[in-house]
């Protein structure tokens, strides 16, 4: 799935690290939204806040 993707989002720098240790990664960006990790699946709060965030890349 990641070589596909023409960009990557992550809410935590904890996250991008891990990728980049996992994966290679040639030319993708990688987006950190700065969005802890703290929220539950589907959460309406985690939600709105990611669709505030991604607004520029959608």
């Amino acid at each position: 799935m990641i070589d596909w993707a023409d960009v990557l989002f992550v809410m935590e720098r904890k996250h991008r690290d891990i990728i980049r240790e996992r994966y290679i990664i040639s030319n993708q960006p990688v987006v950190v939204l700065e969005v802890p990790d703290d929220y539950q699946f589907e959460d309406p709060e985690l939600i709105e806040i990611l669709r505030i965030s991604l607004a520029d890349y959608l």
